[in-house]
């Protein structure tokens, strides 16, 4: 039998996955490492612990599983996005990668603006200057650590420092790249006007593939310490949202998902480029060779309502405790016991700011419409409903740039909650469905592996094969005109609040 390996590297750990051709998960292991944080808004991770991780847990599932070496066929890359590794002449990592989720790069957001001009800079990149993309981050060493900028012979991302340990190639590919802020989106290349208005070599970067190219082969050394074979094909892969749409099956137009972890995404396929002029969605390449995603974001979806949890739900967390089951579940029965519209009460989920529609970092959570006749309930359902009209305003710029679904997954801790996923279907007005696997990236991966090394014809043939689905939640059709109105004002308080949100900022 064949078999593919999916290897998802993350920020608290790495998973490794072998699946069979049928997408059937054989054995997984996990590895988790720490998060430094030497300052305030800084986030950084050794590179060495992403490798240590993945050679252990390939090598734990080769053993758990007993599976032949010769029979893995592939081994498909999935990763946290954004993080930037620099090596220098020797391939010696020059000083710990700076993640995603790092702040310290606003100078040079500015500085990116300034050289490029933000209209320019949206239509090449397909996306404003941001502090978590790794084109700032470069700059950043280039203005604060100049030794360190001039021993640099490569950059590269952190699933392809992972690549180049296992196959001793530098590459790169489309979905990633395009989060670097440094590839033309439209044109599924390096920007030569970008990296020569940023003053920055392009042969620092590494070569860029689509996601289900072989892109390198195992070499002996990795071969020896993950008891893989030489030679075994590693494709491109993908950064974790694309491959996570890949492992949902979200590879054709009218698919999308939705995923409430502590922030929220709502990811939709699309054959054609599309842009938002305003920068409020993300377009990136896809993992499908020649098509590409848009992609909102609203910070505090699932952290919202764990925030409220750790702060008011100590009594379910006792009885949670005491019957066995878990705390969310507990707040789900009790959110249920309050009306649509949580008894005329709003909440907006800005506890870190927001990203989409609102690229506003003063923006806070409020709580609109709060009486003496609310009721813990009352509070708890606001706050669900909240996160989902912030979802819902993700896919109301969709609409504007003529992205149509009608075909919605649900994933993440907060997919997991049947109320949680009713809002999402009221709201959106079109089915919620979960995937039977909750493999997500790794699988992604793995199916990318599968096409690279032809088990499949192509990326929707394989996902087609692959992906089914568990529940299916459709909309209430005396339910969506409510929670219609309550969207509607909803859409109004964040304007009414921007001014004061600043001011608040300055005091």
């Amino acid at each position: 039998m064949n078999y593919y390996l999916g290897v998802d590297i993350g920020t608290s750990g790495t998973k490794t996955v072998l699946f069979d051709v049928k997408g059937n998960v054989i054995a997984s292991a996990t590895e988790e490492y720490p998060l430094y944080q030497p300052q305030n808004g800084y986030a950084e991770q050794d590179p060495q612990d992403w490798a240590n991780a993945v050679l252990h847990t390939m090598a734990a599932v080769l053993a758990k599983s007993g599976a032949d070496k010769n029979d893995v066929k592939g081994i498909g890359l999935s990763g946290q996005m954004h993080g930037l590794v620099m090596l220098d002449k020797d391939n010696k990592v020059i000083r710990k990668s700076i993640i995603w989720c790092d702040q310290r790069t606003a100078k040079e957001c500015e500085e990116i603006t300034e050289k490029v001009g933000a209209e320019r800079l949206i239509e090449i990149t397909a996306n404003p200057a941001l502090t978590g993309f790794t084109a700032s981050k470069i700059l950043w060493v280039r203005n604060n650590e100049p030794e360190n900028y001039a021993k640099c012979a490569h950059i590269l991302l952190p699933k392809d420092y992972i690549r180049f340990i296992l196959t001793g190639e530098y590459a790169t590919e489309v979905s990633d790249a395009s989060g670097m802020q440094l590839l033309d989106i439209p044109n599924r290349c390096w920007s030569d006007e970008v990296l020569e208005k940023l003053d920055i070599d392009k042969s620092l970067l590494a070569k860029v593939y689509e996601s289900p190219e072989i892109t390198g082969k195992l070499t002996e050394e990795a071969a020896k310490q993950t008891g893989l074979a030489a030679g075994t094909p590693v494709v491109g892969g993908a950064g974790d949202n694309a491959a996570a749409a890949i492992g949902t099956g979200v590879a054709s137009d009218g698919k999308a998902f939705t995923t409430i972890g502590t922030s929220g995404v709502v990811f939709a396929h699309s054959s054609k480029i599309s842009i938002d002029p305003k920068g409020r969605v993300h377009t990136f390449c896809c993992a499908v060779p020649g098509c590409w995603h848009v992609m909102g974001v609203t910070q505090g979806a699932g952290l919202s309502l764990k925030w409220f949890r750790d702060n008011f739900c100590d009594a379910e967390k006792q009885t949670a405790k005491g019957m066995g089951v878990d705390e969310y579940y507990l707040m789900d029965k009790e959110a249920e016991q309050s009306p649509i519209g949580a008894n005329r009460l709003l909440y907006l989920p800005y506890l870190m700011g927001e990203r989409t529609p609102h690229l506003d970092a003063n923006a806070r959570g409020v709580f609109f419409g709060l009486s003496a006749m609310h009721q813990k309930r009352d509070m708890l359902r606001a706050v669900m409903e909240g996160v989902t009209y912030s979802l819902r305003d993700c896919l109301e710029v969709f609409r504007e740039m003529n992205i149509t679904v009608d075909d919605m997954m649900a994933c993440g801790g907060g997919g997991s909650s049947p109320l949680w996923r009713q809002m999402l279907a009221d709201l959106f007005n079109c089915p919620i469905q979960t995937t039977k696997s909750k493999e997500g990236p790794a699988l992604g991966v793995a199916i990318l592996a599968m096409v690279g090394t032809g088990a499949y014809a192509s990326v929707p043939e394989a996902c087609a094969a692959i992906i089914g689905t568990d529940k299916t939640c459709a909309p209430q059709t005396d339910a969506v005109p409510v929670y219609e109105n309550y969207y509607q004002l909803y859409r109004k308080i964040y304007p009414a609040l921007k001014d004061q949100y600043a001011e608040l900022a300055t005091l």
